[in-house]
């Protein structure tokens, strides 16, 4: 297109302006051809390019869409912990999509974690928003290098399934900015991607498409978002409130259904056009930026079929590997147990489903990787049912167990136990399988367990087994990644990017998820994964952050630049990782802050670092990280503003959220006092807690104190030396109007004081 925004505004007819608002087709951004507009096209997904057959009748594309490159989704993604690797994975996704004529790829998806029975959980992150956002950030960046857009999604608060059309959010401000906003603001200052898509629910009783202060305030003027806005599919219920709020683009198309009540809007007076007309503009700029003016020759799919291998062997968690089963000898006689390990799950379900270029399974592989003759293979289960075995089935699996030196159980959850639009009921695993385990566990005592699920598990059935390898789903070559893992070849360096719980009602919103009829709660607020578990003090059944390797990592020489820091300054933190092992391996360092002084509700270490570095054996590497204030900030509800408390803080580095090795103290001082408002029922304690307003008021407070506090030193006073300094401290400025009758100060005294007190910075 190449054209002056400004000038095209002025061509376009108001119907022409309206059509731009609501989507061509199914997946087009529609155009205008007398002025030489092209369409645009959209397509999922986070993963993998779904790119629908246009000669097909099903308008979705979930089972017919082009022949694509089915990667690990995020939950892999993410537990790899791997920035440099999550930037390729977008390249390539970019790569596939100039292949096919596609402009703008809707993801990634970096809904937190709330509950691990989110269906849609495999198509996120993390729990943590801190690692969410680096790994999104990246996975943006890679896909925008090639000229192809993003969709950052679902802003926001979608974290569950269960009426998502029209759930309300119920969520405190200071969550959404520290837990539930934080992925989606770093990602859009460090990475500004192309689109956004607004999500179904509402948050806090308002659509997220129709409000003002996520979409305009939030987003757009304190954020600084430059991008168009596209609704997630039939999401908007109000257009015109839509526009007004800062909303571009309604998804799919409606026709002229939409363009036609915007037109007559405008023509009411309902909607100003200079409010039409900034949204136009927003969406030109996307189309020009992203059209796609020359044709790209197919990518090399043998190539990113081989590279999707060796992402997936990244993405998988080692959890447990008792006397060092793992890898397999070359001279072990080995049993392979599950029908997935012959029809893989390595996708989840939804709007993300990719038909694959080609398909590893682990049967195949493995068998490819052993001495010939080592490996026997046995069905077990079929994965689709979850009835009792069959006779015929265990008696054979235990019959093989007896015989075999290890056994290796395929296990996983169906496809249709989390799946988007479906929210799971249990954590468990499907009976027959638990019951193939039991009894297999029972006839041989070396089984290696691999799992392929989307999110966390039921885990309990953990003591009857060696070893567990959390495969997650790995993407189209799965089956070869976890036959390197297997046999060695490769060397696990994954790490959970998410808390596989004790029990389902140790989770933080057991009591709350779903909500009730189109309400949810979120009671929990900034108590989420690992963060809910330290304030409870709970333990999860295997950690955040937890992941073995073939080989052994230790940690020493912890240095940190200065022990004292200003707020707006920063100090650097120094660690240095030694392989003691015999093999080469990647090891996740991870940095944990602790305000120890904190005066309101914190949680007791947040993740606000990390690093992966490969290590050949006896080699050492020294690992740095920065803390500085957005290391160290948190959102204060009273001030309505990030805020860096003087104090303590304790700086932890480690392996894991439960195995932080190494800890040292930093002293914040001079931190900017709170902006927050005074107001005549703001506490005397809050006032006098800034300096330079406590300067102002001095006078008169100590006269409030010398009036209420009388200090005892015997035992039978000191109550009411306390009670004295706890009615001092929490008295309203109002309230020593009423205590001293209008001696100590009075209504029009008080508000002389109360606009000096908000006039000093």
């Amino acid at each position: 297109m190449k054209k002056n925004y400004q000038v095209l505004l002025k061509d376009l007819t108001l119907e022409e302006k309206a059509g731009l608002c609501s989507g061509g087709t199914f997946w087009d951004l529609r155009g205008v051809d007398r002025l030489g507009i092209p369409e645009i096209a959209l397509t999922d997904g986070p993963h993998g390019l779904r790119k629908q057959r246009r000669d097909q009748s099903d308008h979705l594309g979930f089972m017919d869409s082009e022949p694509a490159i089915c990667f690990p989704p995020a939950v892999g993604l993410a537990s790899s912990w791997d920035r440099e690797l999550v930037y390729q994975v977008g390249e390539a996704l970019g790569e596939e999509c100039l292949s096919h004529d596609v402009s703008v790829l809707l993801g990634p998806g970096i809904n937190i974690k709330r509950s691990p029975l989110c269906g849609r959980n495999f198509e996120y992150f993390s729990e943590d928003p801190y690692l969410t956002a680096q790994m999104g950030a990246e996975q943006v960046k890679g896909t925008q290098s090639k000229g192809v857009g993003t969709s950052l999604k679902h802003f926001a608060v979608n974290n569950q399934e269960t009426r998502r059309m029209t759930i309300d959010a119920k969520v405190s401000e200071r969550a959404l900015r520290e837990i539930y906003l934080a992925a989606f603001e770093h990602i859009v200052k460090e990475a500004q991607p192309t689109t956004i898509m607004t999500s179904y629910n509402k948050v806090n009783g308002e659509y997220v498409n129709e409000s003002k202060h996520l979409l305009q305030e939030v987003l757009r003027d304190e954020w600084g978002f430059e991008g168009v806005l596209v609704s997630d599919w039939l999401a908007v219920d109000n257009c015109i409130n839509g526009i007004k709020a800062g909303h571009d683009v309604e998804m799919p198309t409606t026709g002229n259904y939409s363009p036609n009540k915007i037109v007559q809007a405008v023509k009411s007076g309902e909607l100003l056009e200079s409010e039409l007309d900034k949204v136009v503009l927003r969406i030109l700029a996307l189309i020009d930026k992203t059209e796609i003016t020359e044709k790209h020759g197919m990518y090399d799919q043998e190539a990113h079929h081989e590279f999707a291998r060796q992402v997936a062997a990244e993405t998988m968690v080692l959890l447990k590997n008792d006397d060092n089963i793992l890898p397999l000898s070359q001279t072990d006689k080995v049993l392979l147990i599950g029908d997935l390990a012959q029809k893989p799950r390595y996708q989840g379900s939804g709007s993300s489903h990719i038909i694959p270029t080609k398909i590893e399974n682990l049967h195949e592989e493995l068998t490819k990787l052993m001495p010939e003759g080592s490996l026997t293979f046995t069905r077990g289960y079929e994965a689709e049912l979850d009835v009792a075995l069959s006779n015929h089935y265990l008696e054979e699996a235990c019959e093989l167990a007896r015989q075999a030196d290890k056994v290796i159980l395929h296990l996983g959850l169906p496809a249709r136990y989390e799946a988007e639009g479906l929210d799971r009921s249990h954590l468990n695993l499907p009976e027959n399988q638990l019951e193939l385990l039991s009894a297999v566990s029972s006839f041989n005592s070396n089984v290696i367990v691999v799992l392929s699920n989307g999110s966390a598990i039921d885990l309990s059935w953990d003591d009857q087994v060696k070893s567990i390898l959390e495969a997650y789903l790995g993407g189209q070559a799965s089956g070869g990644a976890i036959a390197d893992i297997l046999v060695g070849k490769v060397n696990p360096s994954a790490k959970l990017a998410e808390s596989f719980p004790e029990r389902l009602q140790d989770v933080s919103c057991y009591r709350d998820f779903p909500g009730v009829r189109d309400e949810t709660v979120y009671t929990d607020d900034i108590f989420v994964g690992y963060r809910h578990y330290d304030k409870v003090g709970l333990p999860a059944r295997y950690s955040f952050g937890h992941g073995l390797s073939y080989t052994n990592f230790t940690y020493s020489g912890l240095t940190i630049s200065s022990k004292k820091m200003a707020a707006d300054e920063q100090i650097e933190v120094t660690v240095t990782v030694t392989n003691t092992g015999q093999v080469r391996g990647k090891e996740i360092v991870q940095l944990y802050v602790l305000p120890l002084d904190a005066t309101v509700p914190r949680p007791i270490k947040e993740l606000k670092g990390f690093d992966k570095v490969a290590l050949e054996p006896n080699e050492s590497k020294d690992v740095t990280f920065v803390v500085n204030q957005e290391t160290l900030k948190y959102f204060d509800s009273v001030a309505n503003d990030w805020y860096v408390a003087s104090g303590q803080y304790q700086l932890a580095v480690g392996k894991s959220a439960e195995q932080l090795l190494l800890k040292t103290n930093v002293t914040v001082e001079n931190a900017t006092p709170l902006k927050a408002t005074v107001t005549r029922n703001t506490p005397v304690r809050d006032v006098a807690a800034d300096p330079k307003k406590y300067a102002i008021a001095r006078e008169l407070f100590e006269t409030w104190y010398s009036l209420i506090v009388r200090e005892k030193t015997s035992d039978n006073d000191k109550v009411d030396t306390e009670l004295g300094i706890a009615t001092y401290n929490n008295m309203p400025l109002r309230g020593l109007i009423n205590f001293s009758q209008g001696q100590l100060i009075d209504d029009e005294k008080l508000d002389e004081l109360i606009t000096k007190l908000n006039a000093v910075q």
